[in-house]
């Protein structure tokens, strides 16, 4: 793809790779892949998670500084040289390209008396801590006026968000993306199989972090009720031990297995052995869930949450899988149930679910928009 028109853009966010997160996954693609469209250029502002000075590297080729940061407190990190250099650094940006919710980038915004083009990534609404939003609420919305464009990756981000609906007119979805190849290159290896304890079972896969909102004590509920199934959960959190704990009172211990965290490449090899991916989130802080793709890129049906954001527009109901409501072991189970016993539909879903990723969220195409929309005068 061909620009005549030089464009120089900082990316803003709380963090950056190696930090593992899905915005953080987001923000690196982008940053990476927008550098490697002729006459665009990329540097990279974000915060240092733990106490300690600010520093500038080179990864990837892509210019990152992170700023100083007196520690990380509701989420947020506590930087004051944060402000200051997103006054330097934007002063050589034609775009500064926000991804929200992150509160000190609302401030610098506000207070660097920057000029140019604003462009923000909401990818979902503060939902827990309601004193934080108090008081920040009032400068958010002065950001959302002040923004030139507002980018959310379904309509469901808008439409399901305290704050979005006033501003539907900045608004343009753009989904986000991967690469098909880069994950069907995978090595295939059967790596959820030679772990499961009765030949012949069903494989069925989460992964996450083991959080209140990714619902996986409602997963593991639901399995008490489903047939000649195994459950694999990749991941690590807060919740882990009260999960096990759930498992061994619900005696499936022997059905249920905790996998761990997973590097990528065995992270993808799993979606490629299991035959059900599930997502089975309780609140909007699951904005959208890109593993569902991940998922849907190897031909898996998924079963995700009719939840007021972006997660029921990725994978849809009766086509690519089954859309339960949230925090339903009964109706949960019953989907599993459903797909474990119809080979044939788990079939015909996992082709819809491929041909929508290749349609829909190739990264490739996704890429291009943004870059058309960053560009806009």
């Amino acid at each position: 793809m061909k620009n005549n028109k030089k464009i120089r853009i900082l990316e803003v966010n709380k963090a950056y790779y190696p930090h593992v997160g899905g915005i953080e996954s987001l923000v690196r693609q982008y940053s990476e892949k927008l550098s490697e469209i002729e006459n665009t250029e990329t540097e990279v502002l974000v915060c240092r998670e733990n106490i300690g000075k600010t520093f500038s590297e080179r990864i990837n080729g892509i210019h990152v500084t992170r700023a100083g940061s007196l520690g990380t407190y509701f989420s947020c990190p506590v930087s004051f040289s944060f402000i200051k250099l997103f006054k330097q650094m934007s002063r050589s940006a034609d775009v500064v390209h926000i991804h929200m919710p992150f509160p000190l980038a609302d401030l610098a915004v506000l207070l660097s008396g920057y000029k140019g083009r604003v462009v923000i990534s909401w990818h979902s609404d503060i939902v827990r801590q309601k004193k934080l939003m108090f008081f920040y609420k009032p400068i958010m919305k002065k950001l959302l006026d002040r923004a030139d464009c507002i980018i959310t990756a379904t309509q469901g981000h808008i439409s399901g968000s305290d704050y979005l609906p006033e501003y539907r007119n900045k608004c343009v979805v753009i989904p986000y993306g991967i690469n098909p190849e880069e994950y069907l290159s995978v090595k295939r290896v059967p790596i959820l199989t030679e772990k499961c304890t009765y030949k012949g079972s069903i494989k069925v896969f989460f992964t996450g972090r083991l959080v209140y909102y990714k619902g996986v004590d409602v997963l593991i509920r639901a399995f008490s009720k489903v047939k000649n199934c195994e459950l694999f959960i990749a991941g690590t959190g807060e919740l882990e031990e009260k999960l096990k704990e759930l498992v061994k009172r619900k005696n499936i211990d022997d059905i249920v297995h905790f996998v761990g965290f997973l590097p990528d490449e065995q992270l993808r090899q799993a979606y490629a052995d299991c035959d059900i991916f599930v997502l089975p989130s309780v609140a909007k802080s699951e904005a959208f869930g890109i593993v569902q793709l991940e998922a849907m890129v190897y031909g898996k049906p998924v079963i995700n949450t009719r939840l007021d954001s972006g997660v029921p527009y990725v994978s849809i109901h009766g086509r690519t899988g089954f859309t339960v409501k949230p925090s339903s072991p009964a109706q949960l189970a019953k989907a599993l149930n459903i797909l474990a016993q119809n080979k044939k539909l788990r079939e015909k879903f996992g082709r819809n679910a491929f041909l929508r990723v290749e349609k829909y969220f190739n990264e490739k195409n996704i890429i291009e928009k943004l870059r058309d929309i960053l560009e806009k005068d």
